[in-house]
């Protein structure tokens, strides 16, 4: 225990609430994407009664296709023009982990947003959330990691810049944010049985898919370990109270550590806010720096880092789709085709509605 003059108490933080805010305008901004790419798509399905241009942040939701397009503009030095949006978007998020660690899944991350709420649902229903037992954590927590190193493994090492072309501009990949749609317009008895599953076990654990089953945060994760910045704890000042561990939501012992070092921390600030020691627990680059993060920056840094990487695209004129309007109303009206099917070997060898070739090969199976 420190030293009693250490133990100045302080007025409660408002992180949360700041946290609280940005998610819900981050939620708000995700529903309105969705509203307005609902109503493109029945315009162009031939329902709908208003008019309106597709909505390119609708490919933040396609994270494979930004990832190849990433590593394609790696591999060539050129942005692939037909799911540009995405590719950005994921580039910002893997900005803001490299400077406060995985901070978009506890700032912006939609999923990780109802996720959160609905364990917090689940608290109040049992007076608690409980964790597996540490035999079997460990096991778990690395799923997420083993589909992480499937998609590197296919993109990074099965496919060359020829076959990333091939799949970026195939029919599938053209109207993969369609197929996502369809996917929850027409969605199956189990599919839903599944998310039933998650929804319950979410309720019960907390934050069960991020912590389990998300690859996006586990590479969010990785990359968040090259940030600078991490929760230090000034052991002369903690009273080991054990507050900021109880408060944590990923289940890390920060009360334990002298800098928390784990790929589950999100920068969310819960234990910053919940240690009642002035200065016991900060975001900072190493426990002899003065300089720490405040909750208020980290909500700029995500929200700056979001708006400059997206409103670069914008002004770079790679935003939005080269696929236009009237081939998106075209490929709609045909998305039955087996083209439009994610299986090798399922597509005709050239796309009869616009003469464009199909993948083949491992960019086909992919």
């Amino acid at each position: 225990m420190g030293n009693g003059l250490h133990e100045r108490k302080r007025t409660p933080g408002n992180s949360q609430q700041l946290r609280f805010w940005v998610q819900f305008v981050f939620i708000l901004l995700c529903l309105w994407i969705g509203v307005e790419f609902t109503l493109w798509y029945f315009w162009h399905e031939g329902s709908g009664a208003i008019a309106l241009l597709r909505p390119p942040g609708v490919e933040g939701f396609l994270p494979i296709s930004a990832l190849m397009t990433l590593y394609y503009f790696f591999l060539s030095g050129s942005i692939h023009p037909v799911h540009p949006a995405g590719a950005f978007i994921l580039l910002a998020i893997i900005l803001m982990s490299v400077l406060v660690k995985k901070s978009f899944c506890s700032w912006l991350c939609p999923i990780g947003t109802v996720s959160e709420n609905i364990g917090e649902f689940g608290r109040k229903i049992f007076g608690r959330n409980f964790g597996v037992w540490r035999w079997l954590d460990y096991p778990l927590r690395s799923l997420k990691y083993l589909m992480l190193a499937f998609l590197v493994w296919v993109v990074f090492f099965g496919m060359d810049a020829l076959s990333l072309q091939q799949f970026l501009d195939s029919p599938y990949n053209k109207v993969a944010d369609v197929k996502m749609f369809l996917f929850f317009k027409n969605i199956t008895q189990f599919s839903l049985v599944v998310i039933g599953i998650l929804v319950a076990l979410s309720m019960v654990i907390r934050n069960f898919w991020c912590r389990y089953l998300c690859p996006y945060g586990a590479l969010l994760g990785i990359t968040g370990l090259l940030s600078p910045f991490r929760i230090t704890r000034n052991a002369e000042n903690c009273i080991d109270c054990a507050k900021c561990a109880k408060a944590c939501p990923n289940r890390i012992a920060v009360d334990r550590l002298n800098v928390v070092m784990s790929d589950e921390c999100t920068s969310c600030m819960a234990c910053v806010e919940a240690c009642p020691v002035r200065d016991t627990l900060q975001l900072k680059a190493s426990r002899k720096s003065r300089f720490a993060f405040k909750p208020a920056w980290v909500a700029a840094s995500v929200i700056g880092i979001f708006l400059l990487v997206t409103g670069f695209a914008m002004l770079t004129g790679n935003w939005h789709s080269s696929v236009t309007e009237q081939e998106f109303s075209r490929r709609i009206k045909d998305i039955d085709n087996p083209i439009y099917q994610h299986n090798q070997g399922s597509a005709p060898p050239e796309d009869a509605t616009s003469g464009e070739a199909t993948t083949s090969g491992s960019a086909g199976s992919y």
